[in-house]
């Protein structure tokens, strides 16, 4: 993620200006500063109250989620060990919303600690989250297309170990947030950004990052779950094969809920990517900025929808829910049973 973007303070760099807009021990160069002041309005204005009402239903969704796993599914299959991952990767993004939701009302009040944490949630669960959907439905496509079945211990061992490489992967791609991620003050209040290292230097890792995160965590885990789905779909029409047929359709609705709620954000990330490979680098249009923060924060809704499909289109899921209800509404009790 750009993380100019994430926190409204994109910027342009040249040598023909004198005005820095930054202390010396953030940026060595002389630069041109794009002021963002109406989109750092917009933001201001509607960004606080949807991150806390995203966290609070996301916190409800995936901690009932979480809630079912443990009581009553526990992880004895490989779906259920990355459905956890996943529940716990949508719970790490959405624990940085709130401290969000404070720097832009007003401004960075964490100290440095928090400030390096909360910079790298964001990237960490995104990777992670893409990753995990990818492994499931790579996985399903084993079981159904190829038939391929293992013992009980191996199959958990094989999800564990996966699901520990996909997490170090993630913190990996996400290292320059953990290092680069500090507190400076923007002369109107304390900011955390990516600093410490001359512009030229962050402006490309932004633009890595940017590339990055539209191949390695998007375009090739789209082919891979076309790919999948595709021979999935082709293998259920052809064997009617009904029971797999219907744990099928939980994760492709996941998987096809969430890169809807993506690839328009991903369409501006390489929009942005290539403004910055080959465009005016003194434009300071507004237009992908406001972009960004319409796809951006559609994109954030995904943590909050994913839930409702673990409840609603899973059998096994709405019968867990009936009876973590009927403990507390009596009168359920007969349609548990029932």
């Amino acid at each position: 993620m750009d993380n100019y973007d994430y926190y409204d303070l994109e910027l342009f760099f040249s040598n023909d200006s004198n005005d820095t807009g930054y202390p010396e021990t953030v940026v060595n160069g002389e630069i041109v500063l794009c002021k963002k002041t109406d989109v750092v309005q917009f933001g201001t204005a509607f960004l606080p109250a949807l991150y806390c009402a995203i966290f609070l239903v996301s916190l409800v969704g995936n901690g009932l989620v979480l809630c079912i796993i443990y009581k009553y599914e526990k992880l004895r299959t490989v779906t259920n060990i990355f459905l956890l991952n996943l529940v716990i990767s949508d719970l790490i993004f959405a624990s940085s919303l709130p401290f969000w939701a404070v720097y832009h009302k007003s401004e960075w009040i964490f100290g440095r600690g928090l400030c390096k944490l909360v910079g790298s949630c964001y990237s960490i669960s995104f990777n992670s989250s893409i990753l995990f959907l990818t492994l499931m439905t790579f996985d399903r496509y084993l079981t159904v297309v190829h038939a391929i079945t293992l013992a009980q211990r191996r199959r958990a061992a094989y999800a564990f170990v996966s699901s520990i490489v996909i997490w170090v992967f993630s913190i990996l791609a996400s290292i320059n947030d953990i290092v680069l991620h500090d507190v400076m003050d923007g002369g109107e209040g304390l900011l955390c950004e990516m600093t410490g290292y001359h512009q030229k230097f962050l402006t490309k890792l932004e633009l890595l990052g940017y590339y990055r995160q539209f191949y390695l965590f998007f375009l090739v885990p789209l082919v891979i779950v076309l790919y999948c789905y595709t021979h999935i779909t082709f293998r259920i029409m052809f064997t009617r094969m009904r029971k797999k047929c219907r744990g099928v359709k939980l994760i492709f609705v996941i998987v096809f809920t969430f890169f809807i709620c993506w690839t328009p954000y991903n369409i501006v990330i390489l929009l942005k990517a290539i403004k910055m490979s080959f465009g005016d680098q003194n434009d300071c249009s507004n237009t992908l900025d406001y972009a960004l923060y319409v796809m951006r924060n559609f994109a954030y809704l995904y943590c909050c929808i994913s839930p409702v499909f673990y409840m609603f289109l899973e059998k096994k899921f709405q019968n867990h829910f009936l009876k973590l209800l009927s403990k507390r509404i009596p009168c359920l009790k007969i349609n548990v049973a029932t």
